[in-house]
């Protein structure tokens, strides 16, 4: 199997396909919820020129996806692979976000597990960004067994760094 951090990627609930240029409308849409970004480092981004550069670091990093829910067929949000570091063996996931219809579903926590199934055929260690005031995703990424190593700013594209925790999960304990 070759190594491709943007393949396209299914389970029973979703499909992840690789971002393009032309999806910025549909991914919007999701994205344009202010409650979405409440926690986040960028609250901002649900201002669609604050968004249109998200985006274009998500087209950037060549490992961006639309999540599409199987049974409606509709955008559903957005994740992504990035900073690969083949001596480490290591890669981060993040840069997600859900429409709030997907909140507390275990919607997030099937395409997580996907992502984790697919990747550690590649790799032997997954980084989480997440920002410290970002409590939901820290509760979800804590029931996937990840564990906080520690606190460090994090630069983002076009925008200012932020204060983020890192989570780890790691092949061996998955």
């Amino acid at each position: 199997m070759t190594f491709d951090i943007q393949p396209v990627l299914e389970n029973e609930q979703a499909i992840l396909y690789p971002l393009r240029e032309e999806d910025f409308d549909d991914v919007y849409a999701v994205a344009r919820d202010p409650k979405i970004w409440e926690q986040h480092p960028n609250r901002e981004r649900w201002k669609e020129e604050v968004f249109r550069t998200f985006f274009e670091g998500a087209i950037q990093s060549k490992g961006a996806f639309k999540i599409v829910d199987k049974a409606t067929g509709h955008v559903a949000g957005s994740t992504r692979f990035y900073d690969y570091d083949e001596a480490e063996s290591s890669i981060c996931i993040g840069y997600t976000f859900y429409a709030t219809a997907y909140w507390g579903t275990g919607f997030n926590h099937g395409v997580k597990r996907m992502m984790l199934d697919y990747i550690f055929q590649f790799v032997s260690q997954v980084y989480f960004h997440i920002g410290v005031n970002n409590i939901r995703s820290q509760i979800s990424i804590g029931r996937l067994g990840a564990e906080k190593v520690r606190e460090m700013e994090v630069a983002y594209f076009g925008e200012a760094s932020k204060q983020n925790f890192l989570y780890k999960i790691g092949k061996d304990g998955y």
